[in-house]
């Protein structure tokens, strides 16, 4: 049984409670003590999951992080601020800008670190991170962006990426290595949390484990409301990569001749999406924040074709006072309520974008409403969740709680 607490103050424990006085903050003089590590899968490429991280420094500043590879010029500043310990991945040649040919490297890396020396570890984990050892009275929580979908999802992924007769030869040994490594090491994490109720799932499937839903940051603060007359465009925020389907709406727009601007930074999928895209849509490449802001606010929607983990451009959007058109899939099924903070399409199909266009065009959109939506998932409320729920597993494993 896992730990919850309830409303009369205390927490159950494998049927028996603890005081809800009992549990420490961890930032508060009781939990100040404890020492505390952070483990990222790899530090070269910024997006989602390194939000992520910079959120979980920010509560706990004194905590290093440890990962397989490292590039910081692709990183935050904040991030190359931090204290970054990588494995022996960093020295090896090219790693950092093709590191798909060391998938079973990975795992030695993870394995090899020595986290003796922490009360509590925190792995903010897509694929490999969480197979950290652990010593016994070491907490390890592993906030999971999702099991790995590669593995987990293999024929859809080498379908997607059009991998070549050498690779399909090859891969599906390693691939069953790395399912039972995975699996493996998923009984050596004490708690899971899970990033929307779709990841919830898998992990229930494929670890047999339970965890609790904590959803991801967003910086409401960095987005604000248009001016009441938006613009005639639509927007998409994307790496252009194969599984977030924006081939789909690139077809869906060019069909309808209706303004679409694409905000991505390259992709090895942007020469085939300008191949098929008509004048109408404009690959808008990287931009900066303030731009980004600017593009968020005057659009008609967001556009979000792909099935996402959880996906934190539709939330951006809300906080800007748009709607989203989402397929109804993944992530989006917890942010996106139909009809009142976007429009969901239940097949990806460019006929069923197209549907989901023409709706959103008659809907009269209440901007505050929708950014009163996205406060819910603000950074604020990942913090007051994430602190709470790392206090009570804290005093739950003091207390010889185990967790299922």
């Amino acid at each position: 049984m896992g730990v919850g607490i309830k409303d009369l103050g205390f927490g159950e424990v494998n049927g028996a409670t603890v005081p809800k006085s009992q549990i420490p903050n961890p930032k508060s003089a009781s939990g100040a003590s404890l020492k505390v590590a952070l483990v990222h899968d790899y530090l070269n490429q910024y997006g989602g999951a390194e939000r992520v991280l910079e959120e979980l420094h920010s509560l706990f500043p004194s905590a290093p992080v440890y990962t397989s590879m490292y590039w910081p010029e692709k990183m935050s500043p904040t991030i190359r601020n931090l204290d970054v310990r990588t494995s022996f991945m960093q020295r090896l040649p090219l790693v950092t800008r093709n590191h798909q040919p060391f998938l079973l490297l990975y795992p030695l890396a993870f394995e090899s670190f020595d986290l003796s020396g922490f009360d509590v570890v925190i792995s903010n984990s897509s694929a490999f991170c969480k197979g950290v050892v652990t010593h016994p009275g070491t907490l390890h929580i592993c906030y999971c962006l999702t099991p790995m979908r590669w593995v987990w999802n293999y024929h859809a992924y080498v379908d997607r990426e059009r991998l070549g007769w050498a690779a399909r030869m090859v891969l599906p040994a390693a691939i069953s290595q790395l399912r039972a490594w995975d699996v493996a090491t998923a009984q050596n994490v004490d708690r899971f949390l899970s990033i929307s109720r779709t990841v919830s799932a898998r992990i229930r499937k494929y670890y047999r484990r339970d965890s609790t839903v904590i959803y991801p940051p967003v910086n409401c603060d960095a987005f604000q409301l248009g001016p009441a007359r938006v613009d005639d465009y639509y927007l998409i925020v994307s790496r252009l990569i194969p599984y977030k389907r924006i081939d789909l709406a690139v077809d869906a727009f060019s069909r309808l001749g209706i303004p679409l601007k694409i905000v991505g930074s390259g992709g090895r999928d942007l020469p085939a999406l300008r191949s098929r895209a008509g004048r109408n849509v404009e690959f808008v490449g990287r931009v900066s924040d303030a731009e980004l802001k600017q593009l968020y606010a005057g659009c008609r929607a967001l556009v979000f074709p792909g099935e996402e983990d959880f996906g934190i451009a539709p939330l951006e959007a809300n906080a800007s006072g748009r709607p989203v058109i989402a397929y109804a899939g993944g992530g989006a099924l917890d942010t996106v309520h139909d009809g009142r903070t976007g429009v969901l399409f239940e097949r990806q199909t460019v006929e069923c974008l197209e549907a989901a266009i023409r709706r959103t065009e008659a809907i009269a959109w209440d901007s505050v409403e929708l950014r009163e939506h996205a406060r819910q998932f603000d950074r604020q409320v990942f913090r007051e969740r994430l602190l709470e729920f790392v206090g009570e597993s804290v005093a739950a494993h003091a207390a010889g709680a185990r967790f299922a």
